[in-house]
C-alpha cells in the first residue's frame, strides 16, 4: 500500500463556489432575463480578480450580456444604506474562528479614493473633504473596521462616509457592528485623524482602551512644548475644541524619544506623541504597539488589488466595488483557515506561500473563464 504525502486542499471550482455563495447569502440584485443574479455576481468576481472594468469584462468574455445589460442591472442598485448593510453582513459571514465572541485589538481608519469634478446633488452628500493628495481636496470614503490579529486580519464592518458624518458617528456606527459576533475591544487604535475633542471624550465615557498619535500643534503651546528631553515620559494635557474654549477635555498624554541613528540620513531626537487610555502596556513599548495599526494599511493594498475599476461616480456603485473588494479578501483568509492549514501544538500552521491572495484571484478568474469562455479572435464588420 502507498502513501500520497500531498492531498488536494483546493481547486479553482471550489473557491469561486464559495464566493458566489458568500454572495448570495447576503446581497439582493433584482435580474431579469440572461443577466441573472448567478451571471452578474460572477462576471464581478471576474472584473476583480483582473482589477478590471466591467466593460472590458464584458468584452473579453464570450457568452455573457453586454456591457450595457450588465450597466442596466447594476444601475437597479440605488439603495445605499442598504447596500453597506448587505456588504456588513457579507464581511461578518467570512471570518476565522476565533473572532467571534472575541475580545479583540482593533483599528478604524479612513481609505480615501479621490473624486475628481464637480459632484451632482446625489454625489454630493458622499463626498469627504480632506487635505489635497493626487491633486484633489475631494474624495470617496470609507471607514473600516479591522481585527489587528497574526493570520486573522479581516475587515469587520465598512462604513461610506457620509459629507455630515462627525468622527464620533463613524466611531459609533463602526462599533456597532460588533454586536452581532459579540465581540469587545480590547484595544482600539486610530489614526491622528481622530485626534479631536469629542472622540476623546466619547471613548473615555465608554471606557474604551484607546491609542492614538497626537497632532503636534502649537509654537510655543500646545502639543508641541512636550517634544523635549531625551527621555520619554508621560504627562496629562488639556485640549481645547476650536472655536469653543469652554469645551475641553484633559487626558494621558505618552511622549517617546527615539533617536534617528542616521536613518535617512538623519541624527538627533525623534518624537512620538500618544493619546492613551486604559492601555495595559509601558511607555518603552507603546511606540511598537501602535505599528501594529499599520495592518490596517496592508488590507488596504490587498483591497486595491482586487478593486473593480470604474469611472461611474455613482456612490452606491463605489460603495458596492470597494466593499466587494473586502469581501474577497476575508474570503482569502478564512480559507487559508479552513482549507489552507494544519492543526498543530500551538499556533496553527497556515501554508500562506501556497494559496496568496493573487493565487486565489487567478482561480477565480480561471474558473468563470471555463464558464463563458475567453473571447479568442476579432472579427472585422464585412463592407
Amino acid at each position: 500500500m502507498t502513501f500520497s504525502l500531498e492531498h488536494l486542499a483546493i481547486t479553482e471550482t471550489e473557491t469561486l463556489e464559495e464566493v458566489i455563495k458568500c454572495l448570495a447569502e447576503n446581497f439582493s440584485i433584482k435580474t431579469q432575463g440572461a443577466c441573472d443574479q448567478k451571471t452578474l455576481f460572477e462576471i464581478l468576481v471576474r472584473a476583480a480578480s483582473h482589477g478590471d472594468t466591467i466593460e472590458n469584462t464584458a468584452k473579453t468574455l464570450n457568452k455573457i450580456p453586454s456591457g450595457n445589460d450588465i450597466r442596466y442591472h447594476l444601475n437597479k442598485i440605488d439603495d445605499f444604506e442598504e447596500l453597506e448593510k448587505q456588504v456588513n453582513q457579507a464581511l461578518k459571514s467570512r471570518v476565522p474562528k476565533g473572532i467571534k465572541n472575541g475580545h479583540l485589538k482593533l483599528a478604524i481608519d479612513l481609505n480615501l479614493i479621490p473624486y475628481y469634478g464637480k459632484p451632482s446633488n446625489k454625489e454630493l452628500p458622499y463626498i469627504y473633504r480632506s487635505e489635497a493628495k493626487s491633486g484633489t481636496c475631494s474624495f470617496y470614503a470609507y471607514a473600516t473596521l479591522y481585527v489587528l490579529m497574526k493570520g486573522k486580519r479581516v475587515t469587520l464592518a465598512i462604513r461610506g462616509v457620509r459629507s455630515l458624518d462627525t468622527s464620533v458617528a463613524i466611531i459609533t456606527y463602526l462599533l456597532a457592528e460588533l454586536d452581532a459576533l459579540n465581540i469587545q475591544v480590547k484595544q482600539l487604535y486610530l489614526d491622528r485623524g481622530f485626534f479631536n475633542v469629542p472622540v476623546i471624550r466619547w471613548l473615555q465615557a465608554l471606557e474604551i482602551p484607546l491609542l492614538m498619535p497626537a497632532i503636534k500643534t502649537g509654537k510655543h503651546g500646545g502639543i508641541k512644548q512636550f517634544l523635549k528631553g531625551r527621555k520619554s515620559y508621560k504627562t496629562k494635557y488639556t485640549m481645547t475644541r476650536r472655536g469653543n474654549q469652554n469645551d475641553s477635555i484633559t487626558f494621558d498624554l505618552w511622549i517617546v524619544c527615539k533617536y534617528k541613528k542616521g536613518k535617512r540620513n538623519q541624527k538627533g531626537v525623534e518624537y512620538f506623541v500618544y493619546v492613551v487610555h486604559k492601555v495595559k502596556t509601558n511607555l518603552s513599548y507603546i511606540h511598537q504597539d501602535y505599528r501594529k495599526r499599520f495592518g490596517i494599511e496592508s488590507s488596504y493594498r490587498l483591497k486595491n488589488i482586487c478593486r473593480i475599476r470604474t469611472t461611474n461616480k455613482k456612490p452606491v456603485l463605489r460603495l458596492l466595488f470597494v466593499g466587494f473588494s473586502f469581501i474577497l479578501v476575508n474570503i482569502w483568509i478564512t480559507l487559508l483557515w479552513l482549507k489552507i492549514s494544519r492543526k498543530r501544538k500551538g499556533r496553527r500552521l497556515i501554508y500562506r506561500e501556497l494559496f496568496s491572495l493573487k493565487q486565489m484571484l487567478a482561480f477565480l478568474g480561471q474558473a468563470v473563464d471555463q464558464i463563458y469562455e475567453v473571447v479568442e479572435c476579432i472579427y472585422l464588420p464585412s463592407g
